[in-house]
């Protein structure tokens, strides 16, 4: 796993199908992607040995041939898909669809982050331990 931190921007409107977010950021542990499909187009059905993979829709319907069987996943909504279950990603609608695709294999290392109340704190706790902070006030919002 790399260190550091890296940024990337998402391409809404790229020409590519794929857009390699994973590469881009230099993330091992799962998989990212954006994924553009014009009105009309299907990708290959499909399936996992072990990688789950959760799909959001950013814009358009995505439908999601599974094993067969549709079903529809709107703007705004996510779908997990589990690694055994075959599928085909393909968009029926008129206007473009853009999906994001996160997949991983193993198990979710959970509750393994530190805390701090302050950036000064030498030593950090678990984050059930510190409450959250106060919002901003209104003279530190940007404009």
């Amino acid at each position: 796993m790399e260190s550091g931190v890296t940024v990337t921007r998402l391409e809404l409107d790229s020409p590519e199908r794929f857009v390699p977010l994973r590469r881009r950021l230099g993330v091992t542990s799962f998989g990212l992607n954006q994924m553009m499909l014009r009105p009309g187009q299907r990708g290959r059905i499909h399936r996992h040995e072990r990688q789950e993979e959760v799909y959001l829709v950013l814009r358009g319907t995505l439908t999601l041939e599974l094993e067969g069987e549709e079903r529809d996943v709107g703007e705004g909504e996510l779908a997990r898909v589990g690694p055994e279950v075959r599928r085909r990603l393909l968009n029926r609608g008129p206007a473009d669809c853009v999906v994001i695709a996160l997949g991983a294999a193993g198990e979710h290392a959970g509750r393994d982050g530190l805390a701090w109340a302050d950036w000064d704190d030498p030593e950090p706790r678990t984050p059930q331990e510190i409450p959250l902070p106060d919002d901003l006030p209104a003279s530190e919002l940007r404009t």
